[in-house]
């Protein structure tokens, strides 16, 4: 009897060590959080942004190393995130690359993103007009001239003044929020614009020179 037991205790002992074995080894995570000493594709994408951005000056090599710690640490300064060097979930969302959290956690931060933008450009505005921030953004990223990404499109420099002057960072209202997803969801009042201005403090003539496609509120909405 004692035996039978043994072989049972033992027999059970191998199940759990098997199982166990085989949950790690099919364990993988949906994304590496690239750090210090971190190569692959990620770094690599992160490096071509940061570039991209005048962040980064270095060869895109896919090595993490200092000089790409320092340029995410300057995008993380400029961006009101946790100034750590590590391109974690939050960091990489800003980016505009994926994380470990799941699609529709990504689509979350699409929304967010643009409700910054929207709350930094035109919090100010009616909720027509911070709507049509948000779809100048999204009309930028299916132009060919322009970012492919909402957060390419957004920390292109020079394209936003709420990026250069960091209300960016400002909290986000909630019209905000509502007028980023009705823009996503397809809502463009500008009728396809792809620049904006407000013609009292604008003193770019080349910005006023566009085809005027429609105004609301202080914005000018041009091709």
């Amino acid at each position: 009897m004692k035996n039978i037991r043994n072989r049972i205790f033992f027999g059970l002992m191998a199940l759990i060590v098997a199982f166990s074995f085989i949950t790690y080894e099919d364990a993988s995570p949906l994304s590496v959080l690239s750090k210090l000493g971190s190569q692959g594709q990620e770094v690599r994408n992160i490096q071509s942004r940061l570039k991209e951005w005048g962040y980064y000056k270095g060869s895109v090599d896919g090595v993490y190393g200092q000089q790409t710690k320092n340029a995410v640490i300057k995008f993380q300064k400029k961006n009101g995130l946790k100034a750590d060097g590590i391109a974690g979930n939050a960091t990489l969302a800003a980016i505009g690359l994926p994380t470990s959290s799941s699609s529709s956690s990504s689509s979350s931060a699409n929304v967010n993103l643009l409700a910054r933008i929207i709350n930094g450009e035109a919090r100010g505005e009616t909720y027509t007009g911070q709507v049509a921030v948000g779809a100048v953004v999204l009309n930028r990223v299916e132009h060919p001239s322009f970012p492919n990404t909402i957060a390419g499109v957004i920390y292109q420099p020079q394209a936003f003044t709420a990026v250069d002057d960091g209300q960016i960072n400002a909290s986000v209202t909630a019209s905000c929020i509502r007028a980023a997803k009705d823009a996503l969801n397809g809502w463009d009042p500008t009728g396809g614009a792809i620049y904006y201005y407000n013609p009292r403090t604008a003193t770019n003539r080349w910005i006023r020179s566009r085809p005027v496609i429609t105004t609301i509120g202080k914005h000018v909405f041009c091709k």
